[in-house]
């Protein structure tokens, strides 16, 4: 085999591991993306409870594009506060553990500082991490850390309307 062939098929075999290595570590990554909150797509959720400390339950409902506060008389809603709030069934994770391993009140769950229910599906927010700015939240089972944007707060603290 003359010098020149043998380089090309060394310098093939290479390229060749290197591609495997690059197909292997990117399957290990998406094995380790941590997903979303919740598996709902945040533009078909039609229902919005939402309890924060010190006030009663909020209810919202979207009808016909729109958000509507539904508690007592039905009045408009601020469509984009609200699309925020659905907005939080995609928020990325950045870890999930198992419940247990946490001791509920010291991680700002006994009792929540919001819970978010989006479509019967309740999500509860805790304390701020130490680590950094994120949030505990619990759904089900499992504790999620998210980025603080993600934490509730009441729609009306928004004054103006976003498209």
């Amino acid at each position: 085999m003359k010098r020149a062939t043998r380089q090309r098929l060394i310098l093939l075999l290479v390229v060749a591991a290197l591609l495997a290595l690059v197909g292997w570590q990117l399957g290990r990554d998406a094995q380790g993306d941590s997903g979303s909150l919740l598996a709902l797509d945040p533009a078909g959720i039609t229902r919005v409870d939402l309890t924060l400390p010190g006030t009663p339950v909020m209810h919202y409902e979207k009808r016909e594009g729109h958000w509507w506060h539904i508690d007592g008389t039905p009045a408009r809603a601020i469509d984009g506060r609200l699309n925020e709030l659905a907005d939080t069934a995609a928020a990325h994770v950045l870890s999930w553990r198992p419940a247990s391993d946490f001791d509920p009140a010291k991680i700002g769950l006994t009792p929540p500082s919001a819970i978010l229910v989006l479509d019967g599906h309740a999500l509860e927010f805790g304390e701020s991490s130490v680590t950094g700015p994120q949030h505990y939240v619990r759904v089900g089972q499992r504790v999620a850390l998210v980025s603080t944007r993600y934490m509730p707060r009441s729609p009306a603290l928004q004054t103006t309307e976003l498209h």
